[in-house]
């Protein structure tokens, strides 16, 4: 447990310790180095969540082709002030693609707003399987966050962070490609802006990150208990660069449609501060503090767009 497991161009899995394994324990401490060794070196990571219920897997993919079954102008009532966090689809460079989000979802109140807002006489199964899914996401992001502030030793920073973080959970679909003999872009080559991504797909490959070296390496959905854990840009500010966010993207192939979820933690109404203690004489300071949803925000703008690393043109030193 804890090691590095992937052999050359495969991202490592590392097996996540269940509650009663927390700081201090052995499993604990080589799962953290395991953790930050992967997410230093390739932005992410394959985590194995041995307690994950394959009924919440098979629950949350339901809930999902339902979803996207209702018709286009129902969907794209899911309208949120932040830019891609509602419903996006229909777009000319990214045909295949649509999405949808619920913001906060693993409050009841705000999953029942979108519930209402797409289905007006009710669906309670879609609700119970996203409150389930959102909220066995939640101690992976928390244990993730914990892992980095031990062995970066940044304990007040991590306390500020925990005490700010904000969800969001996007349901996925990408058609099958138009001429089944032609590979075609899902999504275009990105990094998330968030501060953690948290990816879960069935069956149906596509998934793709980028190595430092510029390798794409193939991500297998692997069992219904493997989640990617990915570093968005709002961690690369926050960690002086030490960590990079993982450039990802989608290649359709075949004749089969792909769902897959994102779980995205943001920090909201506090500004991120690189941690003292990420500072010295061999990582001076890259990023001035930056506020996590002005980032996304500035993604957007002709200047973000336009930007080879958003972070570093939003707020690097």
């Amino acid at each position: 447990m804890g090691s590095l497991t992937a052999p050359a161009a495969t991202l490592p899995t590392i097996e996540i310790p269940g509650e009663n394994s927390g700081p201090g324990s052995p499993a604990w401490s080589s799962t953290a180095e395991a953790v930050v060794a992967a997410l230093e070196q390739y932005g992410c990571f394959l985590a194995n969540l041995s307690n994950f219920s394959s009924k919440v897997h098979s629950a949350i993919f339901h809930a999902s082709e339902e979803l996207f079954s209702l018709p286009t102008h129902v969907k794209t009532l899911n309208v949120l002030p932040t830019p891609s966090h509602g419903y996006v689809g229909q777009i000319p460079v990214v045909p295949l693609y649509e999405a949808l989000g619920i913001e906060n979802p693993t409050n009841h109140q705000d999953v029942k707003k979108f519930i209402d807002l797409l289905w007006p006489s009710g669906n309670d199964h879609f609700g119970e399987a996203a409150l389930k899914f959102s909220r066995a996401m939640v101690p992976l992001d928390q244990v993730v966050m914990r892992m980095l502030a031990d062995k970066y030793g940044v304990e007040e920073s991590y306390k500020t962070l925990k005490g700010a973080t904000y969800y969001l959970l996007r349901f996925i679909k990408y058609l099958a490609p138009r001429d089944k003999e032609e590979d075609e872009i899902g999504i275009i080559p990105h990094t998330d802006k968030s501060f953690l991504s948290i990816l879960h797909q069935r069956q149906v490959k596509g998934l793709e990150v980028r190595t430092k070296d510029g390798e794409w390496i193939g991500v297998d959905p692997g069992s219904p208990s493997t989640f990617v854990v990915m570093a968005g840009d709002a961690i690369m500010g926050w960690s002086n660069g030490r960590i990079e966010s993982c450039c990802h993207r989608v290649i359709m192939r075949g004749s089969e449609e792909r769902y897959s979820l994102g779980f995205f933690t943001f920090i909201k109404d506090v500004k991120i501060h690189v941690p003292e203690e990420l500072i010295d004489a061999d990582h001076p300071l890259q990023f001035k503090p930056f506020d996590n949803f002005e980032l996304i925000h500035f993604y957007y703008t002709e200047e973000g767009k336009k930007s080879k690393c958003p972070i570093r043109a939003f707020c690097g030193v």
